[in-house]
């Protein structure tokens, strides 16, 4: 398989597709991704995925660069898209809204060379327990959730919370790794 780029900072992502057998290298993007008023979730995560593959082509210096992958991962409930948490306030916010409930969680992945532009979105539905002050708290403080979209990581100590999804796990982890697959073999 050819080599490519992943322009993304998570070691998540960097985990995930090392699983896949991939041979990547990183490239550092700088993508501004504040979401467009009025702007719907799903357009929103797609956009992200491909102004992230896109400035990673952009980004080599090398006259034939290599392809670039991109992604974003967000947690969407009753449309609400939830970012990382910004305080503790902010995630007792978003712990509240996901206790007892189903959510969204979108991945859109995006494969990019000079000419082309490949992408998918992935949607999970995830269920959360009723949570406790208590338990929202320990979580909070365990530093878990500080830069987790949603203020949760299903792979973490945050997945006692979760009693089910429907979709792909690895998408919720942040690379759905069929269709990541999917789209590599599109090169």
């Amino acid at each position: 398989m050819q080599k490519i780029a992943l322009a993304s900072a998570s070691p998540r992502r960097r985990e995930l597709l090392a699983q896949l057998g991939v041979n990547f290298e990183l490239v550092k993007v700088d993508v501004d991704e504040t979401q467009h008023p009025g702007e719907a979730a799903t357009d929103y995560v797609l956009r992200l995925a491909h102004s992230k593959a896109k400035a990673g082509v952009a980004a080599q210096s090398s006259a034939t660069p290599l392809p670039v992958l991109g992604a974003d991962t967000i947690v969407v409930v009753d449309g609400e898209v939830l970012g990382k948490p910004l305080d503790q306030n902010d995630f007792l916010r978003m712990m509240r809204l996901l206790s007892g409930r189903q959510h969204q969680v979108y991945t859109a992945i995006a494969l990019a060379t000079p000419d082309r532009l490949f992408s998918e979105t992935v949607k999970t539905d995830v269920w959360f327990s009723e949570l406790t002050e208590a338990q929202m708290l320990a979580y909070w403080q365990s530093g878990e959730p500080a830069d987790k979209a949603g203020g949760y990581g299903i792979q973490g100590l945050a997945s006692r919370f979760i009693p089910k999804i429907a979709g792909s796990y690895f998408a919720v982890v942040g690379l759905p790794l069929y269709e990541t697959d999917q789209l590599l073999q599109q090169l």
